[in-house]
């Protein structure tokens, strides 16, 4: 996968900016800040909870040093999210999207992580009926976010053979003000691909459906809402889930009203970008999506400016067949002090200062 490097500094942001304005020889001054999403691959704690099958996590299974690697994992995240976005903005994530978490407490202690504390992140969490016990979040500065509501959505799938119901993550959606300005997250972790692509195909749109009938809610009360749909959504840009469900455009231009701009589409399908890779082959699973109004030109309020994967070296193989690939936290039955079998995904957005 080619790397995806961003070496803008602010000043050369501004200047940019300052070029297409239509007011020569004044300045224009930019807010910043950083959407993000992060799979944290299996953060469980060390404890048995016996109404959930966590038993089977990774750290579970371990016979030894569970304390130490548990701490190690968190620290981990922590030193993650701490990092997106810093290049540009000088600082976290406002807003970040996770999933894979057992619980609120082991956000509670990612938060927590020296790396992390200054930020000071607010959780919004709620248990999903998944088997497993794993959960999607939303992690926020407090300076930077006030959460207006949020709600928990569950997504009804069932077996192919016994048409019993298979339980897997609820959606999550948050609606609050950025920095002043209204936005709506829903954060997802939709089916996986267990069983085949083809044959778990119908349980990512029966997900992908429910986040489409949020989107088409919150657009039925204002057409003009700032929407942003992120996750790990088991599927890649061009797959129907996205394409067809979601209807998700990779073009600005054919992004109408109501409509749904991807711009991780052309970073898999042109570029052969991925946030994730399963026997040599790539996938870009993780995404964030949002509606037309993020694109307007109009800077008055937080737009659009650009969107990556964030694969610092620090986070990938040095060596061997996976060299490149996410280095995953778990592997072999123990702990490789990794950090993910995905890549976080970030989009940067941009509001003209006052004056």
């Amino acid at each position: 996968m080619k790397p995806l490097h961003f070496s803008l500094t602010i000043l050369c942001f501004l200047m940019t900016f300052n070029s297409f304005s239509q007011e020569e020889n004044k300045e224009k001054r930019f807010k910043i800040h950083t959407v993000a999403f992060y799979n944290l691959e299996n953060l469980f704690d060390t404890i048995n909870d016996t109404t959930k099958l966590d038993e089977l996590s990774p750290i579970m299974e371990m016979n030894a040093n569970r304390d130490e690697v548990y701490k190690k994992k968190v620290h981990n995240m922590a030193r993650v999210i701490a990092d997106i976005g810093v290049d540009l903005t000088g600082n976290s994530p406002a807003v970040i999207g996770v999933c894979e978490v057992e619980n609120r407490q082991v956000l509670v202690d990612v938060v927590n992580d020296p790396l992390l504390l200054a930020r000071d992140y607010g959780i919004i969490h709620y248990e999903s009926p998944d088997a497993r016990g794993i959960d999607v979040a939303l992690l926020y500065q407090k300076q930077l976010f006030r959460p207006i509501s949020h709600s928990s959505h569950t997504v009804k799938i069932y077996d192919d053979n016994t048409r019993k119901r298979k339980h897997t993550r609820d959606q999550l959606l948050v609606s609050g003000e950025l920095d002043g300005d209204l936005i709506h997250v829903i954060v997802n972790h939709w089916p996986s691909r267990s069983g085949g692509e083809a044959r778990s195909r119908p349980k990512r749109v029966a997900a992908a459906k429910i986040s489409k009938f949020l989107t088409d809610s919150l657009q039925a009360k204002d057409p003009y809402a700032k929407i942003f749909i992120m996750g790990d959504l088991n599927d890649d840009p061009t797959n129907d889930s996205v394409k067809k469900v979601m209807n998700a455009k990779s073009n600005r231009e054919d992004v109408e009203l109501k409509g749904i701009y991807n711009p991780y589409e052309v970073m898999f399908r042109e570029k052969g970008f991925g946030t994730t890779a399963y026997r040599d082959a790539w996938s870009l699973f993780d995404q964030i999506m949002f509606t037309a109004p993020l694109i307007e030109k109009d800077y008055s309020s937080f737009r659009f400016y650009k969107a990556g994967i964030y694969n610092k070296q620090y986070l990938t193989n040095k060596r061997g067949r996976w060299k490149g690939y996410p280095l995953r936290s778990f592997a072999d039955g123990g702990f490789t002090d990794g950090f993910s079998d995905h890549f976080p995904v970030y989009v940067y957005l941009i509001k003209q200062a006052e004056d």
